[in-house]
């Protein structure tokens, strides 16, 4: 499977609650170039799994018009504090799929980069906004996985 993590792109500083906040105008542009860099490189998922909390939800939103037709699917799992154990184990539900583009937050998205490449420590990865990050592995188990692209968005 090819694992596409795609970190929130920048939202709004302050809001009633941190559920709610929404993308910056910056944060709709760095989503865009993410998309566009995305189909550019024929890097087309066949699903995208977006956290539930509205700027994961806009940045999804944004990629996938870009890609065209590409569904997204809301899982609560994925949610600020996702835990790399349970979110390896919720991804093996989508083992049909070729690949996914799961768009989620940090620390999340380090602890489970470094919990696939067998890294120990997630400070040995830091996920910055709007970052892509692709990892190829067989099967979706501690240690199993092969980093092939991890690209901050000021690089696309």
């Amino acid at each position: 499977m090819i694992l596409y993590l795609l970190r929130h792109a920048e939202a709004e500083p302050h809001c009633a609650d941190d559920f709610s906040r929404r993308l910056t105008e910056k944060g709709a542009k760095q989503a865009r170039r993410v998309g566009c860099f995305m189909k550019e490189q024929c890097m087309r998922p066949d699903l995208i799994l977006t956290s539930p909390v509205v700027r994961a939800r806009e940045t999804a939103g944004i990629v996938s018009k870009i890609l065209g037709k590409t569904d997204i699917s809301e899982v609560p799992w994925a949610a600020c504090g996702m835990n790399p154990e349970r979110a390896l184990a919720e991804i093996q539900a989508y083992s049909r799929f070729k690949s996914i583009l799961l768009v989620g937050h940090e620390p999340d998205f380090s602890s489970l980069v470094a919990t696939l490449l067998d890294l120990g420590k997630s400070s040995s990865v830091n996920i910055s906004k709007a970052s892509l990050t692709q990892i190829e592995a067989q099967r979706l188990v501690p240690g199993s996985g092969v980093l092939q692209l991890l690209l901050p968005v000021k690089c696309l």
